[in-house]
């Protein structure tokens, strides 16, 4: 693979997994949706429990290969050796912070939208602090130095020394008032570390009161998730056939996997928790899902199906933020009905599809098929006028 390509595959899993993360996160009713279509409750893992790590392991693998082409290297080597000079990497330096801070800023924002302007309840003293995008954020700056200055074996390293920390962690440090190993909504470590130092910052529908799913300790091993993305990028440089390369990462996937699963029986696949074995699972099925598309676009040349997963994929972000917005809009706009109910576009354009459908998860489903649909339409937008938002 040449340095200054660009992928067309990684680009189309990227907008997957964006479209799904806009699938499952959008129901037309929440009391009526398909149980791959929620997390699961606390241990065990469904499909929407595969989409956020899937995206992380991209964050990485893409990170790999973008530092790759700004410094015409791979890493692991010395400055001499590897013809970089102090200027580009203090650019690289700086576009690494700016990025972060503007990820974190957008996930704050989306929190905060529409800051009370619509009847919606808004105090900084609740705002939640973690998010979606503060995480990626996070999981980017911290990765990106291992990425920048080790080869694939020094991640790997890291990201298998952060799962081992954080397992010691959650196994040995006793939580006041339940002791050391605790592995349940209550009285585990992350949960009590949110609790007091996220206090009132906290996901309102979390497991557990002061718990968050993206809170501070989880966060070590989704940076795990992240190094585990960007050790994959040799894989891609393998001196053999497109075809070859995708079976690599099949066959790398089906190992993680196999990997995750029997570090289950130890510790619980736990999305909330991001268990060590949630991790290498979940690492696992985005290799494999990478190396199908891999294989499908960049071996065989067959890319016209893809072709709306790459439009999201171009925007990623961009088309999260528009999609967050227009999905708060839709249930904080209201007017009052004919019957002096409270009527919000949601519960209108919901109800239209139910009546035709009947009230059940394939209304539901269908509505979230649509808002993916639409948020289609603006990833559609930017690509027809060529504008690639960069974040």
């Amino acid at each position: 693979m040449s340095g200054s390509e660009r992928l067309t595959s990684l680009d189309a899993f990227r907008g997957a997994t964006v479209a799904a993360m806009l699938l499952v996160n959008n129901p037309g009713s929440w009391s009526h949706v398909y149980p791959p279509l929620r997390h699961a409750p606390w241990h065990g893992w469904t499909f929407t429990d595969l989409i956020f790590p899937c995206f992380l392991w991209i964050v990485g693998l893409s990170m790999a290969l973008s530092f790759a082409r700004r410094t015409g290297v791979t890493g692991g080597t010395s400055g001499a050796d590897r013809g970089e000079s102090t200027q580009r990497v203090s650019g690289l330096a700086r576009h690494i912070v700016t990025r972060s801070a503007i990820l974190f800023g957008l996930g704050l924002f989306l929190a905060a939208f529409p800051f009370g302007l619509l009847g919606d309840s808004f105090s900084l003293a609740t705002l939640r602090i973690p998010g979606v995008l503060q995480r990626i954020a996070l999981c980017f700056l911290i990765a990106s130095p291992f990425v920048l200055y080790c080869r694939w074996r020094g991640q790997l390293l890291a990201a298998l020394g952060l799962l081992a920390g954080y397992a010691a962690l959650l196994l040995a440090v006793p939580v006041p008032g339940h002791g050391a190993g605790v592995l349940e909504p209550i009285g585990n470590l992350p949960g009590w570390l949110d609790a007091r130092w996220l206090a009132g910052h906290t996901w309102s529908g979390a497991p557990a009161p002061g718990f968050d799913p993206e809170g501070i300790l989880s966060t070590l091993p989704a940076i795990a998730s992240t190094l585990l993305g960007a050790a994959a990028a040799p894989l891609l440089a393998l001196p053999v056939g497109p075809a070859r390369r995708a079976g690599a990462l099949v066959l790398t996937g089906v190992g993680l996997v196999a990997l995750g699963l029997m570090m289950g029986k130890w510790i619980p696949v736990n999305k909330n928790l991001w268990t060590p074995s949630f991790t290498l699972l979940m690492a696992g099925w985005s290799a494999l899902f990478y190396g199908v598309f891999y294989g499908l676009i960049e071996a065989t040349g067959w890319r016209r199906w893809a072709t709306p997963f790459t439009l999201y994929g171009r925007n990623a972000i961009a088309v999260y933020v528009f999609a967050g917005l227009v999905a708060r809009l839709l249930y904080l706009i209201s007017w009052t009905g004919a019957d002096g109910e409270k009527v919000t576009p949601k519960q209108l354009l919901a109800g239209g599809i139910s009546s035709l459908l009947g009230t059940g998860p394939l209304a539901s489903l269908v509505f979230a098929v649509a808002f993916v649909g639409v948020s289609f339409l603006f990833a559609w937008a930017l690509w027809r006028r060529r504008w690639f938002i960069k974040v």
